[in-house]
This record gives C-alpha cells, structure tokens and sequence, in this order.
C-alpha cells in the first residue's frame, strides 16, 4: 500500500497546521501511523490520495449515515450553491428544515441552527442558566461535550472533587460552576443534588455515551436522570450530536422513550454540511434573542448549503424508516464476527450502527472501565485493518460508524478481515 503522497503531505500539513492537523484524532498518533489524506469518497468507500480505497466505517464521524455523496443530497446542494453560498439574512430553507426538526424529534419545540456541535452545547447550556436562574452544571466523566471552555473537564480522584480544567488555556473560574458525575453511576448523581442544593440549573448526557468509545446507559439510568432533574427543578439536556437521528429517526430519546427539556444536534442533521442545532420547550427558548435576555448570534447560522444538505438528509430518513433495520442488522454481523474470533479478550458494545471494540476483559460500563483498554492492543488491529483497507477510527475511545451504503459483500469482507486481525494478535 503507497502512502507517499498522505506522508508528503503531513509533512506539509505539519509546517502550517498544529500537528498537520484540524482536528487532533485525525494525526493518527495514538495508532502510531501516518494519517491518510482523503481525495474522494462514494458511498460505503473513500479513497486516499495515493489511490488507496478503503470501505469507510468513519462515516465522518457520524455524519454520512447514507454514505458519502448521495446522488439526492448531492444534487440539491449542487442547485442550492449555484443560487449563493451565504446571505446573512433568513431564507425559507432554515424554516423547512426547523420544522422537519421539531416533527422527527417532538422535545424540540422550538429550535435554533448553529453551525457546530459545540455550539449547540455551549448555547443550550447558557440558555439552560438563563431559564434558571442557576449557574452550576452536572456533566459525565468520558462524555464529550464540545470544545468550549465550561465543558473542558476532568474530575480529580473522585466524582465529587472540584473540576480542574482538561486543556491549556481553560482558566479554572471558567470551570468552577461544572461538577462531574460518574456515567452510570446513580449515586454520584445524587450526591452531587445533595451538595448543591438549588444551584444545579441543567444535567448534559450523552444518552448514549460515545466519546469514550460506545457506552450503553444502564436500564433505568436515563429514567433517573429524568426524575431527579424535574424533582429538583433542573433541566436535562441530551447531546444527540451523535444519536440523533442514528439511532432512530427521533434519535435517543424517541429510542429510550425519555423526553429531555433541552437537546443538542450536530453531524447528522446537516448531512455531511458543518450545522448543528439547539431546542427544547417552548418557554425555555423563548429565553434566547430576540425574544429574550439570552444572547447566542452566528453569522453562518442556518445557511442556505448546510440546511439544503440537512433537509434532504432527514426526507431520505424520513421516506425510508427501514434504514434503521438494515444498519442494525450490518452491524450486528461485525459484533458477532468480533466475539466469534475473540472471545472474551474483548469486550463490545453496540447499539444500532454504532459500536465499539475494547481490548479489555472487563465490561465497559463508564469511563473507569473504558481505560482499562490496551491501547497498543487496538493499535495493531487498527493498522492491520488499515493495510487491508478497511477505515476504522484510530483511537480506541471513538466509536465505528455504519451507513446504509454498506453493501453485503463490503460487511462480509470486513468480518473476515476482523477476524484476522484479532486472529494476529498475541491476548
């Protein structure tokens, strides 16, 4: 497999960009590889600039739930670019797709487009303080909120020790109002209401976390969540940046049968386009401006290629509902193929077209006994993967994504190649 072009590039990259990188999983560091610079992508394949073709299970990190370049998707965006990139004011395209939002996902009432997912997050959470009148937050060790600065942290020995901030950069006052809970975990949840007796104005999950790897909620996990915030006048807010609309077409929440007060979407909403988007009750957005005191603003905010793109995304979901059942059928061809050759060497989780593959004995049920990965262990069925082209996440902590586009034969051939690359390695 040539690799010289991806090579000369990073080197470039690497002059100009921090890490050759604009985004940190993409340096393929803690695989110990050199990253694959991409040129084109068609349905269930990408192929690198070397001309090496690979069957995708990135997806772009969740996005490409029908496959790269959809003929449907492709051709609207192609129609919407040739009226304009961008307008700075509304067009019809941000309501159609507003409302396609709030019929597929009921909680969100009333909705606002950004244009990451990290936006969303930040805005929902300051209109979650806004509504009441509160400032702290509750988030979940090894969920993955976004970059911004309030939700960059890590708890200390403990779930219930001061947060410290997770980067450089972050000042601690930014994260003093953020306590961390354990995912799963009842009790710190509990502990934490205890401690903070009416200052808690909002509790973030991902329902399904899967940013440190797929972990599934425990029965009754997310039912609690929902008890304990209404009992202590707090709002629940779900991340469904990466659920929404992949586990379902009401995502997680419509999947668990919860109904959250607020909830953040990304990747999916916008087909492929960078959007995201924030919404919830009614009375709870009629906070944000104009309508009221809470300020959120952004020039690219609902432009007129991301939501073409997230408007015939979400009527191919919509139209064809089935999808659902064929994803999770594909994928739970690769979860057995895994335990078949691996045995208990290796512990996965999945849910629908997610999935994940840990190099652990243990079961991984939070971020404790995520860690307990071998790291080195998934470096190796990585790069093994990649030298037989199949495109896997190059971190053990993300998860594996599945699109409609997979065909039979392209699952088949991933099976027998996860098999040996299990089958190489020493447990």
């Amino acid at each position: 497999m040539k690799t010289i072009r991806s090579e000369q590039l990073f080197e470039s990259a690497k002059k100009r960009i921090p890490g050759g990188v604009n985004s940190p999983v993409r340096a393929f560091y803690a695989v110990d590889r050199t990253p694959r610079f991409m040129d084109t992508a068609k349905g269930d394949r990408i192929v690198d600039v070397d001309g090496n073709e690979y069957i995708d299970y990135v997806c772009s990190w969740g996005p490409g739930i029908l496959g790269h370049a959809h003929k449907r998707v492709i051709d609207k965006v192609k129609e919407a670019c040739d009226k304009g990139l961008t307008y700075g004011a509304p067009t019809e395209k941000e309501v159609l797709l507003a409302n396609l939002i709030s019929e597929l996902i009921p909680s969100m009432e009333v909705n606002r487009l950004v244009s990451s997912g990290t936006e969303a997050v930040m805005s929902a959470i300051r209109v979650a303080r806004g509504y009441t009148k509160r400032d702290k937050i509750i988030k979940f060790r090894g969920c993955y909120h976004g970059h911004s600065d309030s939700l960059l942290v890590k708890a200390g020995s403990g779930a219930m020790t001061t947060s410290v901030p997770d980067s450089a950069g972050v000042p601690a006052d930014d994260t003093k109002n953020t306590l961390v809970a354990e995912y799963n975990d009842i009790s710190s949840v509990e502990a934490l209401f205890k401690e903070n007796p009416e200052t808690i104005a909002a509790v973030i999950v991902e329902p399904v976390a899967a940013n440190m790897g797929v972990v599934l909620p425990k029965p009754g996990f997310l039912k609690f969540l929902r008890e304990i915030t209404k009992k202590h006048g707090s709002l629940l807010i779900f991340d469904e940046v990466i659920t929404g609309f992949r586990l379902s077409l009401g995502g997680a929440q419509e999947y668990y049968q919860i109904k959250p007060d607020l909830t953040t979407l990304g990747k999916i909403v916008g087909g492929g386009m960078p959007i995201g988007a924030y919404g919830g009750r009614r009375d709870i957005m009629q906070m944000i401006s104009p309508d009221g005191p809470v300020y959120q603003a952004g020039t690219l905010s609902g432009n007129p290629i991301a939501t073409t793109a997230g408007i015939e995304t979400l009527k191919i979901l919509k139209e064809d509902p089935e999808i659902y059942k064929r994803l999770e059928e594909k994928t739970k061809k690769l979860e057995q193929a895994v335990k078949e050759a691996a045995g208990d060497h290796v512990c996965v989780n999945r849910i629908g077209s997610l999935m994940s593959v840990f190099f652990t004995k243990e079961k991984v049920v939070d971020y404790e006994s995520a860690v307990t990965s071998d790291i080195h262990q998934y470096a190796k069925y990585f790069g093994y993967l990649l030298d037989h082209n199949i495109y896997t996440a190059p971190s053990q902590f993300e998860a594996m994504f599945l699109s409609d586009a997979h065909t039979k034969e392209d699952i088949e051939m991933t099976c027998k190649m996860m098999g040996d690359a299990l089958c190489s390695l020493e447990f």
